[in-house]
């Protein structure tokens, strides 16, 4: 694994990594300036950086033009400020495509999103990954979930790939994210790992007991200072206000997630909403979340202020990004 400009960059971090959603117009169509207004607002907030069309936003609905232009925005907006990271993914000859849209963008490198609908064997993961990387100069995180799972013995062979910088988790098997840290750090070798689960906050402890400090904050997108205050919480030691935030903010909330399919996305893009920034509604085949829900949302979203001494009309004008 080589040491790459974006490694160095992540590896510096601190702060939550920023999933910003994509906007849409009432037609349903691509709106850039809100895209760039919400990504313009998330860098101002304290984002460590940028994964613009990943999976809160909504790579699988967006067009190839779609996301080249998105990613462009993202790239232009962060003015080198943070890096910016793509989405690329579906089966290997589109997930290339995606990537060298990527690089033509101006993006500093790519999460690799699993394979589409298949459930390939460690040697075709192998040369999936290993294509994906050779494609182009841009750094490659993978990203272990659903039917892309890792071995240890995987997970060795694509440290070694000249690009393959670091793993991101959305799996949640601690056991095997253990070996997987072990062996990798056996072999001598150094890549980055990241916790993704939807709401990585709820299990950010236990993450940093194996030693996975990086993770990405889907709350920043809507409560930028919630998530913030509970990173500051992580790193300084506070467990009392991290506890608090778990038991009266984070834990409710993935509750409320867990009540609709596609809420990862849309409960999101609810509470960028409910921030004041019209981003509009998720493409199908998500679909919205329940008036109900949204409401319990905003709730939360105060209740979660609360708890930082913030709640009110300051705390909503935090929520805009």
């Amino acid at each position: 694994m080589t040491s790459a400009p974006l490694a160095a960059r992540l590896t510096h971090v601190s702060g939550p990594l920023f999933f910003p959603v994509t906007a849409y117009g009432p037609d349903g169509s691509l709106d850039l300036d809100t895209f760039r207004v919400h990504v313009r607002q998330g860098i101002e907030a304290g984002a460590t950086a940028v994964f613009a069309c990943c999976g809160t936003g909504e790579f699988h609905a967006l067009t190839p033009q779609e996301f080249r232009d998105c990613v462009a925005a993202a790239v232009e907006e962060s003015a080198g400020r943070v890096p910016v990271v793509a989405g690329a993914g579906y089966g290997t000859a589109l997930a290339v495509q995606y990537a060298r849209l990527a690089e033509e963008a101006g993006a500093d490198g790519l999460l690799a999103m699993p394979p589409y609908l298949v459930v390939p064997d460690q040697a075709g993961l192998l040369s999936h990954y290993t294509e994906l990387a050779g494609a182009t100069s841009l750094d490659v995180i993978v990203y272990q979930r659903d039917n892309a799972v890792l071995t240890p013995e995987t997970a060795v062979a694509l440290a070694r790939v000249d690009g393959i910088i670091g793993f991101k988790d959305g799996l949640g098997d601690l056991d095997l994210m253990q070996r997987i840290v072990s062996a990798v750090r056996s072999a001598g070798l150094a890549p980055l790992y990241f916790n993704g689960l939807p709401t990585a906050e709820l299990t950010g402890l236990a993450y940093r007991g194996i030693g996975i400090t990086l993770y990405s904050s889907a709350v920043f997108c809507f409560a930028p200072d919630i998530a913030l205050a509970f990173h500051r919480a992580l790193e300084s030691g506070d467990d009392a206000l991290a506890n608090r935030l778990l038991d009266g903010f984070f834990v409710p909330l993935v509750e409320l997630r867990n009540q609709g399919r596609g809420y990862a996305v849309s409960l999101v893009k609810a509470g960028v909403r409910l921030g004041g920034l019209d981003v509009g509604e998720v493409r199908p085949p998500l679909t919205e979340p329940d008036d109900d829900h949204i409401k319990q949302l905003a709730a939360l979203i105060e209740r979660g202020r609360a708890l930082l001494g913030t709640s009110g009309a300051a705390g909503v004008r935090g929520a805009g990004v």
